[in-house]
């Protein structure tokens, strides 16, 4: 697809989300509100980043790699950098990548503020062309599902690339909907699939000020494909749910050859 005919919509939005109201752009809780934020709530937002990421790397070591101990990690959408920091205090280098400028400015203070210097802060595409070299862990969570399914299944395809042999990535991804029940989750014929859930904030009466929040399911068959192709020879999969949002993150490894297509 021409890259002036993709739909870009979504990272216009997002640096919306990032100059207007960046925590409630990431966790759409009214407590992360601009206009609510406190020091109790912010803590609370970073709170919420380290129980994530001490979870993420306890299912590692469950499922995948008990002596795992990365030592450089990305973390693709990283916002204002919730995730960021827990990382770094962990890793000797952490590489975050967002399309927002506004929300990487935010992520930047962040970071300083809490005195990390291993912390480097990337502007991305759809090409990736700022990023280099390869990496023990590529993470990403609530992420994926804001990005058009076409142009994010050749970005998930560009990450593995970015992962080391015996690399590990931990990536969530959404891939149906439970308002559509009647067809096993899946968007009937002709109705648009990617909408905010009507369970989200952000799809109530505040849209008519707040940036759009897109759902978009992902075709699992699509993505296992690609994992395959890249040397991934298992995983451990666990279900995500955010509002009838159904998703599933996956843990996998890259220790098997790559197959050529």
């Amino acid at each position: 697809m021409n890259e002036h005919r993709k739909d870009m919509s979504t990272d216009m939005a997002w640096e919306e989300w990032g100059r207007r109201d960046p925590y409630f752009g990431v966790i759409t809780d009214p407590r992360f509100r601009q206009s609510e934020m406190n020091d109790r709530s912010k803590r609370e937002f970073f709170e919420s980043g380290e129980s994530h990421v001490h979870g993420v790397l306890a299912t590692i070591r469950r499922y995948i790699d008990p002596e795992f101990t990365p030592r450089r990690v990305l973390d693709f959408g990283c916002g204002v950098g919730r995730l960021l920091i827990p990382f770094a205090r962990a890793v000797d280098e952490v590489v975050g990548l967002d399309v927002s400028v506004s929300m990487l400015q935010e992520a930047r203070r962040n970071c300083d503020e809490h005195g990390l210097r291993n912390v480097r802060l990337l502007d991305s595409n759809d090409s990736l062309s700022t990023l280099a070299g390869s990496f023990d862990l590529i993470h990403s969570c609530i992420v994926f599902q804001h990005i058009p399914a076409e142009r994010g299944r050749a970005i998930f395809s560009k990450l593995l690339q970015h992962l080391r042999p015996g690399g590990i990535g931990a990536v969530q991804l959404t891939y149906s909907k439970t308002r559509f029940a009647s067809t096993h989750g899946v968007a009937p014929t002709l109705q648009p699939a990617a909408m905010a859930s009507p369970d989200s904030p952000a799809s109530s009466a505040a849209t008519t000020v707040d940036p759009e929040i897109q759902m978009n399911p992902y075709n699992i068959n699509e993505i296992l494909f690609l994992m395959q192709c890249r040397g991934v020879q298992r995983f451990h999969a666990e279900f995500s749910d955010h509002g009838g949002e159904l998703g599933v993150y996956l843990f996998f490894s890259v220790t098997g050859p790559v197959i050529t297509i």
